[in-house]
């Protein structure tokens, strides 16, 4: 837990505080303009003048929950006040019926039947939904277990080795055997290996204790088999990789606060360097899931000091296996990311579970029953 978040715990507002901090915030989110006394008096029905209200700011930006920029009067949030607003202030936002549609039409397509085509959709519907930024990691399937593997001679001398996986995870590789091999000598690989490890997990399959094996059985010689167990541990090491997705870039460009083209040229590097966007992912992942909310310099990598990232969790077997994500400026509107997130990910439960098929974790039949763990 970072030290503004423990702060922030440990502080006490009254309720005056409370609710004038809540109107400046939800005013500044809707705005992106910095708030005055006035316009909190003015627009929002709080019963208080906009003297009394000054005061209650000032005190405010001494306990660091608000800052004034140099340029104007008015006053924005600080990273300690986003801190408090999403942690006792924020109000809790429902899916519209329209946004829950928009979600489930994605994810029920029949054309999804492999993990990483349902984790692009998903992460194209967050960012389409939030207006921001969405990142997601598909997990490491070294668990998955072989469902079939299969060579095909597509040319004389390179079959093209196929496996796929109870998650329906399908990876092929074309290989190159020297002299050629006939169509019967494909067909004696492929059945003795799909004897030997279909239904087993990837994790388990020792293609190098077998090769000795496989040349004596089927009377095959080694400079034939070589090449294609090499296709298939490539196919095994690409499903072994996780691939991290990106969707809604430039929707920075809609936000006031990355008009400065420096600004937004390093959110962009970011969002290029895959090692930076993997291992931010990988934190949800690691801190025990649910809906986690980092802002501004509570995050822990430099180049996103800036910005707040808001993350979850998806699971199978009620193991944590990946995450998906928003990441975008610190004056984000949290409510709708949260609901978004924990909706979402209840849903992807759902879909992994169908296609490992397996018992269902979460159905996603109700988007807001679980608190987030912030």
């Amino acid at each position: 837990m970072s030290a503004n978040k423990e702060e922030v715990l440990d502080m006490i507002l009254d309720e005056r505080k409370k609710l004038i901090l809540k109107a400046i915030i939800d005013s500044y989110i809707d705005t992106a303009e910095p708030v005055g006394s006035r316009t909190i008096a003015r627009r929002h029905e709080i019963g208080l003048s906009s003297a009394t209200i000054r005061n209650e700011m000032a005190d405010m930006e001494e306990m660091g929950l608000l800052e004034q920029p140099h340029t104007s009067a008015g006053r924005i949030p600080s990273v300690k006040g986003y801190r408090l607003y999403v942690d006792q202030l924020m109000p809790k936002r429902r899916l519209t019926v329209s946004e829950i549609e928009h979600i489930r039409s994605a994810l029920k397509s029949k054309m999804i039947n492999e993990l990483g085509r349902l984790i692009n959709n998903v992460s194209a519907v967050v960012s389409d939904i939030t207006k921001y930024t969405s990142i997601a990691i598909t997990p490491q399937m070294n668990k998955s277990i072989l469902r079939r593997s299969e060579i095909l001679p597509v040319y004389y001398d390179r079959p093209l080795v196929i496996i796929a996986t109870d998650a329906g995870i399908v990876r092929n590789s074309l290989v190159t055997v020297a002299g050629g091999i006939s169509s019967s000598t494909v067909e004696m690989i492929s059945n003795f290996l799909n004897n030997m490890f279909a239904g087993k997990t990837l994790e388990s399959i020792n293609l190098e204790s077998i090769k000795d094996e496989i040349t004596l059985e089927l009377g095959i010689d080694k400079n034939v088999i070589e090449p294609i167990l090499e296709g298939v541990d490539g196919c095994i090491k690409q499903i072994f990789s996780s691939e991290v997705y990106l969707e809604g870039a430039t929707n920075i460009f809609n936000f006031p606060e990355f008009n400065d083209i420096l600004k937004a040229k390093q959110f962009l590097d970011v969002l290029n360097t895959k090692d930076l966007l993997y291992a931010l992912m990988k934190r949800s992942i690691e801190n025990n899931g649910g809906i986690k909310v980092r802002i501004g310099t509570e995050n822990e990598f430099d180049e996103i000091k800036d910005c707040s990232v808001v993350t979850a969790t998806y699971s199978v077997n009620n193991e944590i296996i990946g995450s998906i994500g928003v990441i975008g400026p610190t004056r984000m509107e949290y409510s709708k990311v949260i609901a978004s997130l924990n909706y979402v990910s209840k849903m992807i439960n759902k879909e992994i579970s169908r296609l490992f098929g397996v018992g269902s974790d979460n159905t996603g039949n109700n988007d807001n029953d679980d608190e987030p763990d912030y």
